[in-house]
């Protein structure tokens, strides 16, 4: 009997991205219960054991719903059912602040997950975003005003973790657990149009693909594509240059650089000094650029993690911030 095709179009992709691995390496699948991750585990399972791979199942409870335990102990049963070789759950707190709930969430499970890969000397963590995923982080991008790198969506693969089912669509995960038999779980977070992804999901997207025909998914994920190619580009670019400049950013060196470079590197000593990537606006770079392109004699610029950033001596400088009684700061980086 033939391969479904839902179920040939998750396992393509997840034996590309298990074959570069060898015999006897551990894989994390990341796994929710709901489609996409359990489609995954399966594939996973499927894949990765012809492979000779120790797969290992994880689910991550954050706590942020009633009877969460419940459906992490379901979670981790089904995946013993699939066949991994082991299986851990990770009971996480979440503490909200910034960018709010969702962004608060991301965090703290990807510091589980890196945990655990330690823990169990993974290679590989596997992440069940699709192909729809990309179109919505798009989207999200575009509402919020940002730039190529927000726009070119997730990435393939980075560190340790692969999304290989970015190739794949939701309706090949959600008919690959039906023709598989799997229980999968509704996540009601994803029915809550309190949060924006789920307000693009259910109302923004199908309203594009009714009004613009079909295709609009498949479209903002090839931009997506396009976009991470020219930005990778102009990133590496730009961390060469932050490299070759080492510990001093002279103002009259980054006054020569193209826009684009010189605001990379400044996001990426901002960073460097302890500014944290999911705080630091554009707003803020571009702050820090009017101390080279448009010096009016400014003190200093406020950053996102206590640091400011100051022209001084022909150089742009980043300070840590230590707040006294007088409100006066000190300390270089």
């Amino acid at each position: 009997m033939s391969l479904h095709p839902s179920v040939a179009a998750v396992r393509r992709p997840v034996r590309a991205t298990l074959e570069q691995l060898e015999p006897g390496d551990r894989v994390i699948v990341a796994c929710s219960g709901g489609a996409d991750s359990l489609a995954l585990a399966a594939a996973a399972v499927f894949e990765g054991h012809k492979l000779g791979l120790h797969v290992i199942g994880a689910t991550v409870d954050h706590g942020m719903q009633a009877g969460s335990e419940t459906q992490a102990a379901k979670v981790i049963g089904q995946l013993a059912e699939l066949g991994v070789d082991e299986t851990v759950t990770a009971t996480i707190e979440v503490k909200v602040e910034g960018n709010g709930p969702e962004a608060a969430a991301r965090r703290a499970r990807y510091a589980v997950l890196d945990q655990l890969a330690g823990r169990f000397e993974a290679r590989v963590i596997l992440l069940g975003h699709t192909r729809d995923d990309q179109a919505e982080t798009v989207l999200l991008g575009l509402t919020r005003g940002s730039g190529a790198r927000s726009l070119s969506g997730m990435r393939a693969g980075f560190d340790r973790y692969r999304r290989p089912l970015l190739s794949a669509t939701r309706t090949d995960t959600e008919t690959a657990c039906q023709v598989e038999g799997l229980d999968v779980w509704q996540d009601p977070h994803n029915r809550d149009f309190a949060y924006t992804r789920a307000r693009i999901r259910h109302r923004v997207l199908p309203t594009l693909e009714e009004d613009l025909g079909p295709g609009v998914t498949e479209a903002l994920a090839r931009t997506a594509e396009q976009l991470r190619e020219d930005a990778d580009f102009i990133d590496d670019i730009a961390e060469a240059a932050h490299r070759d400049l080492g510990e001093t950013l002279p103002v009259e060196t980054l006054a020569q650089y193209p826009p684009a470079i010189r605001t990379r590197v400044l996001r990426l000593a901002a960073l460097r000094a302890g500014s944290p990537a999911t705080e630091l606006t554009r707003e803020h770079v571009r702050a820090i650029d009017e101390l080279i392109t448009g010096w009016r004699g400014q003190r200093w610029i406020d950053l996102p993690g206590h640091v400011l950033a100051k022209r001084t001596n022909g150089l742009v400088v980043f300070e840590r911030k230590n707040i006294g009684e007088s409100g006066a700061f000190t300390g270089s980086l």
